[in-house]
């Protein structure tokens, strides 16, 4: 949607206000009148007069300024980026005059299309897909009405007028910029269709030179996170936990925390104790005052060994529901020349973002709510913020700043950081702002972590060395049960225990993929690349297992078996072509290849290590091939890529979450150790060219790394190894 700023004097419409409908109103533009852009207006809007999709993603300022309001939720991946880049295609301003805000508060706007557009929502690398052809309409909706606009100030036909870098001109010598013509065009119709530019005019989608105008501010500090907010009287909250997953506060004393000067107030909130004080040390020496009782009646006390001890024993049965049956496993089992059998154990992980959580809240005198945070599923956090709040969703404001990471932490189902913030407002009262800040021990301990599982695969080869029956049974914790998305669990499938198995490409005759779910009191969450993130490394190693089986190379054996799925097939040739694949190495030099898709997205990665025997090795060259479409920002794909091969080699190699008696055992980046910056090999990354519409690549670089690692390590040494994290597996 479009909003053109008019000049002082005339009425302005604001962030929270849109055109819509077809009467005339005095005074702002012909044909268009305004409502305020809250969910319960705009439900009540007649349905003839609901607003034009583009008029709330695109804003010219009469200060020259383009404005991109983004449905999708900018921390570190570039969705920014991207999706102004859509805009600029179309619109052709001057990226010195952009700037991207988070927009929230309307579905029907900013609900995510690859999501069927019925909730706002960052995740599963969708925010290219949702954003590809609505943003670049809305840009070229834009570059029409200030043509239109341009055309009747100057009295020439709106073909002979030309757009580029941010000037409007004709050949007759008048140019304006889209500043001065914002008011004129907020006149024009919006037009009800728009002509995108063909793909061999494009100049920005695709340029290889292109990069990302928002780096400065990273660079200089001038970026601000929650972590940065000021305003008049803002107080800090602390967060007291309870320290073992379903305890429930008892009782507490705040009196000694109270006497401290500068504790503003200690207050009880559905999800522990907010110890509120003046500034965050002040708040951190009140916490430590506070006496808590705990109520630990149902709360999770069993270790994480045992915990896998258990997931162990039930691998030894049947799973509980079948997620892909393909023939006859059972029985090609039975009848093979070989079987191969495995059991892989996989803990639990922690997200482990640079900026640690918060979120900031401020009830107001007319009663409305403001909340600060990275929201990255903004109608759930409005909804849960209203019901904490004691009012409705259109009451709450949501302020959608940028963020220090996330990796899927900050999409919660029960809004923790969002319902801590707002209780410990509405306990303040009106007018006194507080940002609830966590500290790394409260984001290393306070649950939503990536499930453990246990994976009893087994596999069988006929006497040719061909894969005639492959067999999963996989243990873990659903994600989706008990929230709001638990409607997606059909069967007893969670899809976010089984994909990447499921969908496994290989031509297979006989395949099973079974799942039992636990029940486990551990809060866990979709954690970059979600349920790929364990499928892969079971299926890929195994896969390189069979192959060592058949006496095959593990590139030919996986092409052998994808003749019906060519874009699994390119990535793997161009990654193995690049690595040079097959030629020889240096002594003590080892390759591993893996492959995967996940979100639509195609990846192939090739690594070398560097072998010296135990525990002693180094990863030093990553080759990645990724097919994700049209690739919108080649530069920013390759950083995703580099980023996503970091930080799933930390997690393999070095992470594990562990528990004892119930209680996290990790607390900060001495104990849970993410990848080091010496640890970091050289990657390189080449893109398929694609017509195919584009796809995410936030998630898919992660998957294939662990594998691939996994698969050099049996090249050197002739095991598989079953057990993340590596380094612990190989040095026990």
């Amino acid at each position: 949607m479009l909003q053109f700023r008019l000049k002082q004097g005339a009425v302005q419409p604001t962030r929270r206000q849109f055109l819509i409908g077809t009467a005339a109103t005095a005074g702002l533009a012909v044909g268009y009148r305004l409502i305020a852009a809250s969910p319960a207006a705009a439900q009540a809007a007649p349905a003839e007069a609901q607003a034009n999709p583009f008029q709330a993603y695109v804003e010219i300022t009469p200060e020259n300024r383009i404005l991109i309001h983004s449905s999708q939720f900018e921390m570190g991946q570039g969705s920014y980026f991207g999706i102004a880049t859509l805009v600029m295609e179309e619109l052709e301003g001057d990226w010195a005059q952009v700037d991207v805000i988070g927009a929230a508060g309307n579905t029907g706007l900013y609900g995510n299309l690859a999501w069927g557009g019925a909730m706002q929502g960052t995740g599963g690398s969708t925010s290219m897909t949702s954003s590809w052809e609505r943003y670049r309409k809305a840009g070229a909706a834009a570059r029409s009405m200030l043509v239109a606009a341009a055309a009747k100030e100057w009295n020439v036909p709106a073909g002979e007028i030309e757009v580029a870098s941010g000037v409007v001109s004709h050949a007759s010598g008048k140019r304006a910029n889209f500043g001065e013509l914002a008011t004129a065009a907020a006149e024009m119709p919006i037009p009800n269709d728009v002509e995108l530019k063909p793909r061999d005019r494009w100049t920005q989608i695709g340029a290889e030179n292109l990069k990302r105008y928002d780096s400065r501010s990273k660079v200089d500090g001038t970026q601000t996170y929650t972590i940065d907010l000021k305003m008049d009287g803002l107080a800090t909250a602390v967060m007291i936990h309870p320290p073992k997953f379903g305890a429930e506060v008892a009782s507490f004393d705040p009196a000694k925390a109270k006497a401290l000067d500068g504790i503003v107030d200690v207050i009880q909130t559905p999800r522990g104790i907010a110890v509120v004080g003046t500034n965050m040390w002040t708040a951190l020496k009140g916490r430590d005052l506070v006496e808590v009782k705990w109520d630990e009646a149902k709360a999770e006390k069993r270790g994480s060994a045992q915990i896998m001890t258990e997931y162990n024993k039930l691998a030894d049965g049947p799973g509980a529901a079948t997620a892909r049956n393909d023939g006859d496993a059972a029985s090609a089992l039975t009848g093979a020349a070989k079987v191969v059998e495995g059991r892989y154990e996989f803990p639990y992980l922690a997200h482990a973002s640079i900026e640690p959580l918060n979120a900031a809240a401020r009830f107001n005198e007319d009663g409305t709510i403001d909340v600060w945070g990275g929201h990255q599923m903004p109608d759930l956090y409005q909804m849960i913020a209203a019901q904490i709040g004691g009012t409705t969703p259109d009451k709450v404001k949501l302020h959608v700043m940028k963020t220090g990471g996330s990796f899927g932490r900050r999409a919660v189902a029960d809004a923790d950081l969002i319902v801590e913030a707002v209780a410990t407002a509405r306990a303040l009262g009106p007018g006194k702002p507080v940002r609830v800040q966590w500290t790394r021990e409260n984001d290393m301990r306070g649950g939503r972590y990536r499930p453990a599982y246990v994976h009893a695969v087994k596999a069988g080869l006929d006497k040719d060395g061909k894969i005639v029956a492959l067999h999963d049974h996989i243990i873990g914790q659903s994600i989706m049960g008990g929230s709001p998305m638990a409607a997606m669990i059909k069967d007893g499938i969670d899809p976010t225990s089984v994909e990447g198995a499921v969908n496994l490409p290989y031509a297979i005759p006989n395949l099973k993929v079974e799942l039992t779910t636990t029940d486990v009191k551990v809060p866990v969450l979709w954690w970059r690349s979600v349920g790929s993130t364990h499928t892969a490394y079971v299926m890929e190693t195994f896969i390189d297992e069979l192959a060592a089986a058949a006496n095959r190379d593990p590139v030919e054996f996986r092409l052998s078996m994808l003749d019906e799925h060519p874009r699994h097939a390119a990535v793997l040739k161009l990654a193995a072509e690049k690595a040079g694949w097959g030629t020889p190495l240096p002594e003590g030099r080892f390759r591993g290849v893996a492959l995967h898709e996940s979100f639509s997205t195609y990846v192939a990665e090739v690594v070398e290590i560097t072998f010296k025997g135990g525990s002693d090795f180094t990863v030093d060259r990553v080759v990645c091939a990724v097919d994700c479409g049209i690739a919108i920002n080649p530069d920013q794909i390759r950083a995703q890529m580099e980023g996503g091969i970091g930080f799933g080699l930390g997690a393999i190699l070095q992470e594990e979450l562990t528990l004892t008696e119930g209680v996290v055992d990790q607390e900060n980046y001495d104990t849970y150790t993410p990848l080091r910056i010496n640890q970091m090999p050289s990657v390189e990354v080449h893109i398929v060219a694609s017509d195919e519409p584009p796809t995410g690549v936030g998630e898919p670089g992660v998957p294939p790394i662990g594998p691939a690692v996994g698969n050099a390590l049996r090249a050197a040494t002739g095991k598989t190894i079953r057990k993340p994290p590596l380094i612990k597996s190989l040095s026990a």
